[in-house]
């Protein structure tokens, strides 16, 4: 499949929308520093928009793992529908964020944004890998995460974080070599 060549028209729309994206994040930022909304920290605006992209997407998840959208009476007196939601706080770049996750009756729903056990996003174990590689101990490590993200990271799961890290690494160089 070819991509569809470039043509003005294509690229005033891209700009047009563009443009439109700016708009509506400085008129974000400027709503919330008129309400006096901090932009980053606890409850900051990076916290709430990281809430409700999560909380969408796993409502978009439930969706097509039921086939059906939410109040839709096509789900009525089905095999499996929702069954509410459970609350879980999640460990991210821009802090701890509490999201609530939909359920099904069945439990069968399986996210993929954030997994079933799952307490952080990925960019928390990349940067828990990057602080070890540049030396710092666990407990600095624990401390840097509580001071700058607000979020409390015991000593022990660095430690879960590291040594997957290190026994993946011992199985690449152990690897027979063609």
């Amino acid at each position: 499949m070819e991509d569809a060549p470039v043509t003005s028209e294509k690229l005033e729309t891209e700009a047009g929308s563009a443009a439109a994206d700016d708009r509506f994040v400085e008129e974000l930022v400027s709503r919330a520093q008129a309400e006096g909304l901090q932009l980053t920290g606890e409850g900051g605006l990076l916290q709430q928009l990281t809430k409700r992209l999560l909380e969408s997407a796993l409502e978009g998840e439930m969706t097509d793992h039921l086939g059906y959208d939410r109040h839709d009476p096509a789900g009525k007196n089905g095999s499996n529908s929702r069954n509410g939601k459970r609350t879980k706080t999640v460990v991210t770049d821009v802090g701890p964020v509490t999201v609530e996750v939909p359920r099904d009756r069945a439990g069968a729903f399986e996210p993929k944004i954030v997994k079933k056990h799952q307490r952080r996003l990925a960019g928390v174990d990349e940067m828990v890998l990057s602080l070890s590689a540049k030396g710092l101990t666990h407990g600095e490590i624990s401390s840097h995460l509580a001071e700058v993200y607000g979020a409390e990271v015991s000593k022990q799961t660095i430690s879960t974080i590291t040594e997957a890290v290190m026994e993946g690494m011992a199985e690449w160089q152990a690897r027979p070599l063609d």
